[in-house]
């Protein structure tokens, strides 16, 4: 007898059937394939390169063929390079001056706006927010002429403060007008504004989320114990709201360490006087598209994906294991 040849299960079934059982099996895997794959060309792979460059000397100019392996010569250079350092002293200081008042201002006033004005709480937020939205270069602008030495609005409020009685002593070692963007000591503390003015907004926004998941229970105990608007804000507010102010202090630790735009507009590239306004960021761009050293500005970018990551477990170990243990 012929012995007839079996068919597998799968080629048995109708043409249509075995569509739907591949659409069935590969579909998701194709629609998720053009995340993965914008992520490889536009995430990991620059990431991978900006390493292996930064053990390289390339001049982008002359083309890939021109690198040249050095291996750690690029972060040697940094520890010796004082416009580095400098940058770094002048970001850090930034950061800790534009992002500590962000904090002290949106966190008593998301607790105003969340407690007394309730009702206009989506309204107010909004407003605040709107700064965060504005174009980075817009606002830069408008506070370049906000500072500016002779017709600065700023300037102009000093000046009637100086001529009077009661606060003239505050102005009497001060020459005015003041050159806000172009005395080297005046600098950090304008562009340090126009941060605070801009991202405070989205603290709030952050704050009051968090604020209105608090339940009202706990304000009415402690009113019951007799405890004031100050105490509920301290005793009761301020540990409930932990967890999200390890997450605000987070976002603002990583931002303000890359600030680049905000300088970059009302200073220039190279940092005003002094390079008193020149960060990492805007020292990084120099290197890399105005003097051409890719490797350099590759290696000073790893320095400071460093120095963002250890503020980043520093407040981390000081903060967020007792706001994960409030949570829980």
């Amino acid at each position: 007898m012929i012995q007839q040849k079996s068919v597998p299960a799968a080629e048995r079934l109708p043409l249509s059937s075995r569509w739907h059982r591949f659409q069935r099996r590969y579909a998701p895997y194709i629609f998720v394939s053009p995340f993965f794959l914008l992520f490889l060309g536009f995430g990991l792979f620059p990431t991978l390169f900006s390493l292996y460059l930064s053990f390289q000397k390339w001049n982008p100019v002359q083309g890939l063929a021109s690198m040249e392996f050095i291996g750690l010569e690029n972060y040697q250079l940094l520890l010796t390079d004082p416009w580095f350092w400098q940058a770094l002293g002048n970001t850090l200081w930034l950061a800790v001056a534009s992002g500590v008042p962000q904090h002290l201002i949106a966190i008593p006033l998301a607790f105003l706006i969340v407690t007394g004005f309730s009702s206009l709480r989506h309204p107010l937020t909004a407003a605040y927010f709107l700064p965060y939205i504005t174009s980075t270069v817009a606002v830069a602008i408008v506070f370049q002429t906000l500072f500016g030495t002779q017709f600065g609005v700023v300037n102009q409020f000093i000046g009637v403060l100086a001529d009077w009685p009661a606060t003239a002593w505050l102005f009497s070692g001060l020459k005015l007008p003041i050159n806000w963007l172009g005395r080297f000591e005046f600098i950090k503390p304008a562009i340090s504004t126009l941060v605070v003015w801009k991202y405070f907004g989205f603290n709030v926004v952050l704050y009051s989320a968090g604020l209105a998941t608090i339940p009202k229970e706990y304000y009415e105990a402690a009113s019951i114990d007799g405890a004031g608007p100050w105490q509920r804000f301290r005793f009761v507010t301020l540990p409930l709201l932990r967890p999200v102010m390890f997450f605000a202090v987070t976002l603002t630790i990583i931002g303000n360490l890359q600030l680049f735009d905000e300088p970059y507009i009302m200073v220039g590239s190279d940092g005003g006087t002094g390079r008193a306004g020149m960060t990492v960021a805007m020292y990084l761009y120099r290197l890399g598209f105005e003097w051409n050293d890719m490797g350099t500005a590759a290696a000073m970018s790893w320095a400071l994906f460093l120095v963002i990551g250890l503020g980043t477990v520093t407040q981390f170990l000081l903060f967020g294991r007792r706001s994960l243990e409030t949570r829980e």
